[in-house]
């Protein structure tokens, strides 16, 4: 088992070294990479940092004449990015493991991030415990706070880096379970809690059909990787019953995933279901986070950490254009669902969310909007039915080939 080990030799030098030895102690074949590069490395790498900003296109020389940390960060990152990849091609990466603060972090993880899914990726990092998303994009990044900064060995830095060495040598000793089915293609699904009936009946009857279905949480980074799955060429059909994240992008909610939310099916021409789960919500943290803007809103306060903002009629006809014309640039067969009696478990008659002026408008809006060529089919139901789940899993299934008994 051979283990990437990246860390900035002239600063961090020592608890490299520490961790290296540590992993040697395992059995494990270790290559260390110097990224560092401004003092000389005080341990010797068996990837020199002249090597790592050849593969970004320039030279360790030119970087250090120009002194500008920020820009030997970014060229660091992509050098650790590419070398990394082409090790893990050759067979020469079964783990990678770094540590450090931001600018160590910042290049580790955009090694991590190049490679694939199920590779060991641990982080030891003084920033773990803040905002990571960065750091980890969409990819199966483990970030492990170091507690202490990393600058020298210490009682608490050697007890860290020693559970991070173990850590990376159980991980990479693990066997992968067998694929139960190796030949089931791929459905991306996308669920809220207050979509779950609807998903769970529906990812039952497609996996019924013989289909292998993952779920994401429409969280912003959900959703993100359900696109980047896409992208990869990984999804062969796609239920996107909840798509929430777009009015967090729209409004300005905290679980946006960009503007390029509900793309990729269409790009990769592959078979999807569009719906307007959870478009009746902007989600927010505490309500004392919530903008003064929004403070005669209507908000539910789903616990004391999410707080859910109803969306207004004229929100809700923007966020039926944009439907309409991301399905209507689709290469491959795409039905666009609507539930006529609500979007979310909380819009429905009698509940809070519930205001049939808001959802006309999203529903109009994508009748106005959506090409002809386009399946739009209306239920008189609320989306969390069994009979609308139904048909979302029967449309899909049929557009894949496969035909629910």
């Amino acid at each position: 088992m051979a283990i990437l080990l990246i860390g900035t030799l002239d600063t961090k030098g020592a608890e490299i070294g520490f961790v290296r030895d540590l992993l040697l102690g395992q059995g494990l074949t270790v290559r260390v990479m110097d990224v560092g590069s401004i003092g000389e490395p005080t341990i010797r790498p068996d990837i020199g940092r002249e090597e790592v900003f050849r593969a970004a296109r320039t030279s360790a020389a030119l970087v250090q004449a120009k002194r500008d940390r920020g820009q030997a960060v970014t060229l660091a990152a992509a050098g650790a990015a590419t070398l990394a990849l082409s090790m893990h091609a050759k067979g020469e990466v079964d783990g990678i493991l770094s540590l450090g603060g931001s600018a160590g972090t910042t290049i580790g993880t955009a090694a991590m991030r190049a490679l694939p899914y199920g590779v060991p990726k641990l982080m030891v990092s003084t920033l773990a415990s803040g905002q990571v998303a960065p750091f980890v994009g969409v990819r199966d990044i483990t970030m492990m706070h170091s507690v202490v900064d990393l600058c020298g060995l210490n009682r608490f830095s050697r007890m860290v880096l020693t559970r991070a060495a173990g850590a990376m040598a159980g991980m990479v000793r693990q066997p992968l379970p067998a694929p139960a089915a190796p030949e089931l293609a791929l459905v991306a699904a996308s669920m809220f809690g207050v979509t779950t009936p609807c998903v769970d009946r529906a990812r039952g009857l497609v996996e019924a059909a013989g289909f292998e279905v993952l779920v994401f949480h429409a969280t912003g980074t959900g959703g993100r990787t359900m696109e980047a799955m896409i992208r990869d060429g990984l999804i062969s059909g796609v239920l996107d019953i909840t798509t929430t994240e777009l009015a967090d992008e729209l409004v300005g909610g905290i679980l946006s995933a960009g503007n390029e939310r509900l793309t990729a099916a269409a790009i990769k021409r592959i078979p999807q279901v569009i719906s307007v789960g959870a478009l009746d919500m902007v989600n927010f943290g505490p309500r004392a986070t919530v903008p003064e803007r929004f403070k005669d809103r209507r908000f539910y306060q789903h616990n004391e950490n999410v707080t859910l903002m109803r969306t207004t009629p004229e929100e809700n006809d923007r966020l039926g254009k944009e439907i309409a014309e991301k399905a209507s640039a689709s290469g491959g067969p795409t039905l666009v669902l609507l539930p006529l009696r609500g979007v979310s478990a909380i819009d429905r008659e009698d509940s809070s969310f519930w205001w049939p002026e808001a959802n006309q408008a999203l529903f109009q809006s994508i009748r106005n909007w959506v090409g002809p060529w386009v399946n739009v089919e209306e239920m008189d139901m609320h989306i969390n039915d069994d009979a609308f789940a139904e048909r979302a899993a029967t449309w899909l299934t049929g557009a894949m080939g496969r035909h629910i008994k």
